[in-house]
């Protein structure tokens, strides 16, 4: 007999996501999708302006054209945008400087289905497939839901930290791309 636990399926599929590289129109979705105190609630708490969210995704145009990684757009089954995925150099003073983060942000009615896990999968294939050697993740301490994805991809802790801006813990969670693993 298996035992389940409420809210943890056994074996469970992976949902087929796509991504791609961040259209103009896709700074609209984001910022609509990530107006949402429970999906910025370690983000700052408070969704960006469109300004920045255009801002953004021009940036990832740019990374991808230059690099062949960016912050992607999630896709579900139907084409819709649901949030982003991908990888990009940490660009602060403090942390991991010059080291490539991936990271993800879904809306909020696509948590707890696996999409995260499998974009993220998509995003390891894709940055090592661009060369790079490993990869970094930033992650608030509090987050669960998002160290649970770590998890789930292979990184392992690899420091703790306080945030400069918050006074926050954090972790950053690291993973080799070169093992053949993940």
């Amino acid at each position: 007999m298996i035992t389940r636990l409420k809210g943890c399926p056994v074996n469970r599929a992976l949902p087929v996501v796509r991504l791609r590289v961040p259209t103009d129109e896709d700074a609209v979705a984001w910022h609509r999708l990530f107006d949402d105190p429970d999906v910025m609630e370690f983000h700052g708490g408070k969704s960006a302006g469109l300004s920045v969210y255009e801002e953004l995704t021009a940036r990832q145009r740019r990374h991808d054209a230059e690099r062949g990684f960016c912050l992607w757009s999630v896709l579900d089954e139907s084409g819709e945008v649901i949030g982003f995925t991908g990888a990009q150099p940490w660009e602060r003073d403090w942390g991991p400087t010059g080291e490539i983060e991936i990271g993800w942000r879904l809306a909020r009615a696509h948590w707890g289905r696996g999409v995260v896990t499998a974009a993220a999968r998509l995003t390891l294939e894709r940055v090592r497939a661009a060369g790079v050697p490993g990869v970094v993740a930033m992650v608030d301490a509090r987050n669960q839901r998002s160290i649970a994805v770590t998890q789930r991809l292979g990184m392992r802790l690899a420091e703790v930290f306080t945030t400069p801006t918050s006074g926050r813990a954090g972790h950053c969670y690291r993973l080799d791309l070169t093992s053949g693993a993940a």
